[in-house]
This record gives structure tokens, C-alpha cells and sequence, in this order.
């Protein structure tokens, strides 16, 4: 059995839309409007009322949604950003191309997401934006974010790559989707993502309707109207494939974000009180979609413990185990270790198990018997 578990099985759930898929597809290579089809607009309109906002812009991938979004906001050379130090190295990158300062902020232990009561000390005059992470599948505390951001007079842009579909709660009992509360909110349609496409993607999302006809200036090359550029851009498109595919996907959104909660709860229920492990925290403004389902080793034996389930041909992965003040490209003078020590510490402890809409409690228990038995 266990040569067969995946850690994402893309296969099984394609299986199940195979038809649909293909008359999509069909009709698009019936069309030739392969750039811009109207699939494109289509699947934008229907994103953007799943989440309940005014405008989704597609584009190629998540990192270009990041690059066009603060391209969008007009942040200049050595303007500040607050980001989580662990997170993909994307959400710096995209800092980093625009020759922006990315001020690292350390996060909560054990909800991975960026530790909201370190952020103010940070805000410098210099300081133009904050970018929370919903790392995981679960938000950041965006209540309390908006806030910060609010008295300080500073954007927010959600990375909303691995939450595709999670709710934020609000102290006033109102909700809303993760992407659509800060003033943008970017997405990735990788093909793991809960809403993955079948090569790469991406998309913004705003309520600002300035802001959106910025942004779609951005991604397309900086025009308004064709041979019309009224400032610089790039060339960032979603394919119309891509598109059909993802509108085929996104009525099932909700039932495969289900889906990886039910094989959460199933993990909870499992390893909950084992000696060694931590399971992932359920916050109180936020659901969890689950994009990873994310474990703390906490006797010191992550490596080992991977090693041994890798043996017995059960996958798992580290996300990240290289923080981002330790990378080359980010290495700065006044960072050495120590200077976050909960991201250094998830860097040795955190190891993501496999999960994904396809999961049965016959391969989950396969996993669990052998971590379970590594550990001790």
C-alpha cells in the first residue's frame, strides 16, 4: 500500500472530473482562442463571486501576482515591507525584484502564521505595506492585521496561495474569504494548490476599483486600451486552458476543502497527545483548509523520522528548512541565528504529512502506524 501514497493525488481527482475536463478543454481548442478566450473573463467573474468581492484580475503564476500587486500600489526603491520570515521565498522575492527593503517578522509557533504583536515595532516612516501569509491553509489574524494597518496608515496584500477558500471571522461575527480582506489579495493555481490548475497560474483579487484597473494595467503590459501604455508593466496572462480548467474546479472547491478537513480531523483524532508530536492549531479567526497538514516533532528527531517513513515509501515534506534570513539571497548583517528563534525552531521541528482530497482512513492509518512508530 504505501508505495502507492501520495502526498497530493492529482490523478485520482482528475479521474473524477475527467468528462468535464475535456469538453472544457475541447472547446477551447475548438475556439483557438487560446490567449485571453473568453474562459479567462468567465472564470474571473465566477472567482470573484465565490469570494464574494468585485474584482479578480488573473495572471501567469502566484510570484507575478505578488510583483503586480505592489507594482499596483506604487511603492518605490527602499519603501518597507513586513513579512513573515518562514514562508516560500516567493513572498520576498517579489519584495526583493522591486528593489523594496522586506523587513522580516518572526511567527507564532503554533499556528505558523506571522506574529501579529511584533509587527509595530517594525513600522518605520519607510514602512508601505504589510504582507500576511495564510500559511498552510489557515489565515493569518487579519482582524487585528487591518488594524495595525489602519493606524499606521499602510497597505495590506494577503498571500493567499495556500487558503484558497478559508473564512476569516471577524469579533463582530461577520466573515469573509481569505484574499478579499486586505486591500489585495494574491493567489496561486499551482497544480497542488486546493484550486490547481494543470500548469501555472495565478490571480489578485481587490474591492477597490481603482486599484483593479491598476492592476489589470500591470499585468498587461502597462496598457489601458490596446498600444495605449500609461505605465510600465509586464506580460502576465492565465492561458484560456488554464481558465476552462479552473472553472470546471471551482464549483468542487468546497467539497475537496472538506475533503482535506475531514483527513485533519482524522490526524487530529490519531496522533492528538502522542509524546513528540504537536498536531496544528485550530485558530479562533480562521478556518483551515488544509492546503499541508503540518506537524511538530518536538524531541529533536524530524530528520530521522522522515527518513524512516521515506523506507517504508511514505512521502512527507519540510516546509521550509532553510528560513529566509539564512538563504543567500536574503542573508543580511544584522540577522545570525537566533534573531528568530520560533521560524529556526519550526526549520528543525515541522514536517508536513500527506493530505489531499482523495485521502481514505486506510492510507491515513498506514501513515499514522508508521510516524507513530518512528517517533518513539
Amino acid at each position: 500500500m504505501a508505495k502507492h501514497i501520495q502526498m497530493v493525488d492529482l490523478q485520482t481527482q482528475y479521474a473524477h472530473i475527467k468528462e468535464e475536463i475535456h469538453t472544457a478543454i475541447q472547446q477551447v481548442l475548438n475556439s483557438a482562442h487560446f490567449i485571453n478566450g473568453p474562459e479567462v473573463k468567465q472564470f474571473a467573474a465566477e472567482l470573484a463571486d465565490y469570494l464574494g468581492c468585485k474584482h479578480v484580475i488573473p495572471c501567469a503564476n502566484g510570484t507575478d501576482a505578488l510583483q503586480i500587486g505592489m507594482m499596483a500600489l506604487d511603492l518605490q526603491a527602499g519603501d518597507e515591507v513586513i513579512v513573515p520570515v518562514h514562508t516560500y521565498v516567493a513572498t520576498a522575492e517579489a519584495i526583493a525584484l522591486l528593489k523594496l527593503t522586506p523587513v522580516f517578522v518572526d511567527v507564532d509557533p503554533d499556528d505558523f502564521t506571522i506574529d501579529v504583536n511584533q509587527i509595530e515595532a517594525l513600522i518605520t516612516p519607510k514602512t508601505k505595506l504589510i504582507v500576511p501569509v495564510h500559511l498552510y491553509g489557515q489565515c493569518a489574524n487579519m482582524e487585528a492585521i487591518m488594524q495595525i494597518a489602519e493606524k499606521h496608515g499602510l497597505f495590506v496584500m494577503e498571500d493567499t496561495a495556500q487558503a484558497i477558500g478559508a473564512d476569516c471571522f471577524f469579533a463582530d461575527g461577520s466573515t469573509q474569504k481569505a484574499g478579499t480582506v486586505g486591500h489585495i489579495g494574491t493567489t496561486s493555481f499551482f497544480p497542488s494548490k486546493n484550486l490547481g490548475c494543470f500548469g501555472d497560474g495565478g490571480a489578485l483579487i481587490t474591492n477597490d476599483d481603482e486599484l483593479a484597473k491598476k492592476i489589470y494595467m500591470m499585468a498587461n503590459h502597462g496598457q489601458s486600451v490596446k498600444y495605449k501604455h500609461d505605465s510600465i508593466g509586464c506580460n502576465s496572462r492565465l492561458d484560456t486552458i488554464q481558465a476552462a480548467v479552473l472553472r470546471v474546479k471551482l464549483p468542487h472547491l468546497d467539497t475537496y476543502n472538506a475533503a482535506r478537513n475531514t483527513a485533519a480531523d482524522y490526524y487530529d483524532a490519531k496522533l492528538s497527545g502522542i509524546d513528540g508530536i504537536q498536531i496544528p492549531k485550530r485558530t479562533s479567526w480562521s478556518n483551515h483548509v488544509f492546503h499541508q497538514y503540518t506537524i511538530r516533532l518536538t524531541k529533536g528527531n524530524r530528520n530521522e523520522v522522515q527518513k524512516i517513513l521515506a523506507e517504508q515509501g511514505i512521502p512527507s515534506m519540510i516546509y521550509y528548512p532553510i528560513p529566509l534570513h539564512f538563504q543567500e539571497a536574503y542573508r543580511m548583517e544584522r540577522f545570525g541565528k537566533g534573531s528568530f528563534p520560533v521560524t529556526e525552531m519550526l526549520s528543525e521541528q515541522v514536517l508536513s504529512l500527506p493530505i489531499h482530497s482523495e485521502m481514505n482512513t486506510e492510507i491515513q492509518n498506514e501513515i499514522i502506524h508508521a510516524l507513530i512508530k518512528s517517533t518513539q
